[in-house]
């Protein structure tokens, strides 16, 4: 198939395609793809993602809690932009992250559930395009640190999925100190290097993830990067360092441990971002920070903790506390200083913008992301995406979907919803401009509304479930 005008093919990503189907040996993919390395300039802007865990939409001082610490996020905000309405594709871990790695809807992408955490079970396909996969081919050096969740088996764990380097855990969650699984047992260690399983016992993750990131950064300081850096904060198991405990230790429970761990993130960050400073890294570095969806309220993190403000919803829950985040990037001298947008962005966007900025021209195929760059560089700018469409949980049989038009948002059995608040085929229709806390169902008063938007969501699950 031809490249679309503004697309190329990459002849590594070809070769990649190639050998995921055992037309060339691996020797000879290396080889070929390391060429295609070594005809592209070098001096393009790095890239860091850091993706947090379970944080709430209102969960930095910046995003307007008054009773946090987090100077370092705060300050990445003020030295960049940050997005007001800025939503995940799902308000669960592994769609969210499937969805940021291919700039697709995670039902395209192939993940919409929850990957498993056993060793041995596969996730996302292993054709699925990667950020990491266009990086590599536009010749960045490409390394995970942290979560991964989106598969656990060599054809879909990090290092076959574009990343050159990759240290972290492959499930939803460990231990802290052990790096142990410790849920659905038997229990089960989870700490591996570049595939092979590695064992630091007592070490705290966040230690060994700054530990492991500033290396990579040091080695790389002279070639161009592309980090995914998967923070598992504030996840359960609650684990923030005794500082920030002894800091918080007036405040009720569970927020006092909810805010000791989003303060032990935000300093672990700090650090990252002081060693961009101290190599000389950070004018030529473009740095996003985001949440991948809502906060729990899951008895394993104490029934809560965290907050979204005055929107309504969580972790799990298409209700806007369930899937609108805490999202900045910063580029200094590059894009605008200590500026908000209001404009509806999603993470399935970073992928266009990432490649944007970069210059690499994105391959030919199909992205539901859009590039932000107009809307960052202009308060004036549109949003790129007039409509979004969420599923979760439940698609054979009760499905979670919601569907949003403009001011208009259609929801179908939101979970945390009241039964007695939604009409007897489950919906619940709100208009986001009068009323963002979502408690009014305009649904009977608006039934052409309703119609349309049902319509354009059965073509749409079509659509992404059948293309893939």
């Amino acid at each position: 198939m031809p490249a679309q005008a503004g697309q190329a093919v990459y002849p590594a990503l070809q070769l990649k395609a190639m050998h995921k189907k055992n037309l060339i040996p691996l020797v000879a993919f290396c080889l070929l793809q390391s060429l295609s390395h070594a005809q592209v300039p070098a001096k393009r802007p790095n890239v860091i993602i850091i993706y947090s865990d379970d944080q709430g939409a209102a969960d930095l001082n910046i995003y307007g809690s008054k009773d946090l610490m987090t100077p370092h996020l705060d300050k990445l905000a003020r030295n960049g932009v940050r997005f007001s309405h800025f939503y995940s594709a799902s308000p669960i871990c592994s769609p969210s992250r499937a969805s940021l790695l291919t700039g697709r809807y995670p039902q395209r992408a192939g993940l919409p559930n929850m990957a498993s955490s056993k060793e041995g079970d596969a996730g996302m396909p292993g054709d699925q395009l990667t950020i990491a996969e266009l990086f590599a081919s536009a010749g960045y050096k490409t390394a995970h640190i942290g979560k991964w969740h989106v598969g656990y088996t060599p054809e879909t764990m990090p290092n076959a999925q574009g990343f050159g380097y990759s240290f972290g855990f492959m499930g939803g969650c460990i231990d802290n100190y052990s790096h142990y699984f410790y849920w659905n047992g038997p229990n089960r260690h989870d700490l591996w290097r570049n595939g092979k399983e590695i064992w630091e016992p007592g070490k705290f993750f966040g230690d060994l993830m700054v530990e492991e990131t500033n290396a990579f950064l040091a080695e790389n300081k002279n070639d161009p990067f592309f980090l995914y850096f998967a923070i598992n904060i504030p996840h359960y198991p609650l684990q923030g360092e005794k500082k920030w405990l002894d800091y918080y230790k007036d405040l009720p429970s569970p927020r006092k441990m909810y805010a000791a761990f989003i303060s032990t993130m935000d300093e672990k960050i700090g650090l990252i971002l002081n060693k961009l400073d101290e190599l000389g890294l950070t004018d030529n570095t473009i740095v996003v920070f985001q949440s991948d969806q809502g906060f729990s309220t899951e008895e394993r993190t104490f029934g809560g903790g965290g907050s979204a403000g005055k929107l309504r919803g969580s972790k799990f829950s298409l209700f806007e506390g369930g899937v609108r985040v805490p999202a900045i990037i910063s580029w200094p001298g590059h894009i605008p200083k200590d500026q908000v947008r209001d404009q509806f962005g999603a993470n399935i966007d970073w992928f266009p913008t990432l490649a944007a900025y970069c210059n690499i021209p994105l391959p030919n195929r199909k992205f539901d992301g859009r590039s932000l760059k107009p809307v960052i560089e202009s308060a004036a700018a549109t949003s790129p995406h007039n409509e979004f469409y969420w599923q979760s949980q439940g698609a054979k049989t009760n499905p979670q979907w919601a569907v949003r038009e403009g001011d208009w948002k259609l929801l179908h059995s939101p979970f945390e919803a009241d039964k007695t608040e939604l009409t007897a085929d489950g919906l619940m229709l709100v208009n986001m401009a009068a009323d963002s806390t979502e408690h009014s169902n305009e649904a009977v008063k608006h039934p052409d509304i309703v119609k349309r938007l049902q319509s354009k969501y059965q073509a749409w699950i079509k659509e992404v479930a059948d293309q893939q």
